[in-house]
């Protein structure tokens, strides 16, 4: 028999949520299995390789998943992930980066920065044309002296540099894996998320994603605009909802 966890009527789905990882953090539990919980059905089922399924890859393909997307995880080692597999439900599988290059329709990637040349070494032949979204975030202290460049070039002209030929896109960098397992479609008014790309079908695209996980897409430009929301920037990781997110942007 599987368990129902419902609000009560006297509680928010919000305030509901956060009981819900307080007492989990006594019992050993994590919140992304806490907030296991599905809250809309995606208008268009896509195909979904993730590259990269730590925290932010792991919560944001769970999402995807309860929404009724085929999502493959991927790791070095597959194997290591039947943990997440189970939280996210029966539309998610496990494998090797290549196959999750290879599955998607749409490729999400969420490596440390210092990986992304490799992987668009390795695998940006099998993501040719595809909607790549990558929500990495360069970072001196743990990237090194590529990560100042990418950062003065604005990481998505950077992460266009290292992922040829595909139809690239940034978004869900400007938003932390514990709001994605904690505020998705919260009472009120959405949290806002940020997204920028040249190719006008590959940001409507990653629009609806955002939309189907329960937040709110913010279109702010091409490539060269995402810098405006890049880690370090007052809007990167504020919570702030659509409408603070156009007025902080300018839009």
């Amino acid at each position: 028999m599987k368990m129902k966890l419902d609000a009560p009527p006297s509680l928010s789905r919000r305030d509901f949520n956060k009981r819900l990882l307080v007492a989990g953090s006594c019992l050993g539990i994590g919140p992304a299995l806490l907030t296991h919980r599905s809250y809309a059905q995606t208008s268009q089922e896509m195909k979904i390789g993730i590259i990269g399924s730590g925290r932010i890859g792991g919560a944001i393909g769970i999402r995807w998943a309860e929404a009724g997307h085929q999502v493959l995880f991927s790791s070095r080692h597959p194997d290591e992930l039947t943990d997440l597999i189970k939280q996210a439900g029966e539309n998610a599988s496990a494998g090797f980066p290549a196959e999750a290059a290879a599955f998607g329709d749409v490729v999400f990637i969420a490596v440390p920065y210092h990986a992304l040349p490799q992987v668009g070494e390795d695998y940006a032949h099998l993501m040719q044309d595809k909607v790549v979204i990558d929500c990495g975030n360069p970072r001196a202290d743990r990237d090194g002296p590529m990560a100042d460049e990418a950062i003065a070039k604005g990481t998505g002209v950077a992460s266009a540099e290292y992922l040829p030929g595909v139809r690239l896109v940034r978004a869900f960098n400007a938003i932390s894996w514990i709001e994605v397992g904690e505020e998705a479609f919260r009472d009120g008014d959405l949290i806002g998320v940020p997204i920028a790309g040249d190719d006008a079908s590959g940001v409507a695209i990653a629009s609806q994603l955002v939309t189907d996980i329960g937040f709110d897409p913010v279109i702010v430009g091409g490539l060269d605009r995402a810098k405006e929301f890049d880690r370090g920037t007052d809007v990167y990781v504020k919570g702030l909802t659509a409408a603070e997110l156009r007025t902080a942007l300018k839009l």
